[in-house]
């Protein structure tokens, strides 16, 4: 049991970000929020409901940048939201959406991308594929009881969980999936030895 939350493993750090002066990672929130912004306007066509690759984004943000730096961003990205800019889903922004149906989620967010950071700074994350997986869709189903949480005080608990996590339960194992298989392509792409060019 103690090989799972192992701090042990070597920490995945693609970037190298641990120890950079702040005004470069201020470069890399900028960034962040940039690449949430737009992964929040991909859709993935599903039945009943399509998929968006939001929160694909954020968790690979808390794994990628480390848990700390990767809560920063997201919370710069709901800052954007809040004070209007167009960088959620469907190009939405605005105050009503941190007060409305999706003001669960929203708020989750932060919690989801630390969580994903925290479990990959104790190596699940990289070669440990299943357990990459797992950090993932833990953020996810997360993300999906807290939402649910708040969309049942407004339409009822049954309906929240129809209408606000049932039909997204596929679209969080196939995000988490693709997250484990990007995060072994870094890991491999980190510890190829340098060519002779």
């Amino acid at each position: 049991m103690s090989d799972l939350v192992s701090t042990h493993s070597p920490v995945f750090d693609p970037l190298r970000l641990d120890g950079k002066a702040w005004p470069l990672k201020a470069l890399f929130v900028l960034a962040g929020t940039g690449f949430l912004a737009i992964s929040s306007q991909i859709n993935v066509p599903m039945v009943p409901v399509p998929i968006t690759m939001q929160t694909f984004a954020i968790t690979m943000i808390g794994v990628i940048y480390g848990w700390r730096l990767g809560v920063v961003t997201i919370m710069a990205w709901l800052t954007e939201a809040l004070v209007g800019l167009p960088v959620l889903a469907n190009g939405a922004g605005g105050i009503a959406h941190f007060a409305g149906p999706t003001a669960g989620y929203l708020a989750s967010f932060p919690l989801i991308g630390g969580l994903a950071g925290w479990l990959a700074a104790r190596g699940w994350t990289g070669d440990r594929v299943v357990l990459s997986f797992m950090a993932h869709f833990s953020a996810n189903i997360l993300c999906l009881v807290i939402g649910v949480a708040w969309l049942a005080t407004l339409i009822g608990l049954e309906e929240a969980i129809m209408l606000g996590a049932a039909p997204f339960l596929l679209g969080a194992v196939l995000k988490s999936a693709l997250a484990a298989a990007v995060l072994k392509a870094i890991q491999r792409s980190i510890r190829k030895p340098a060519g002779l060019f």
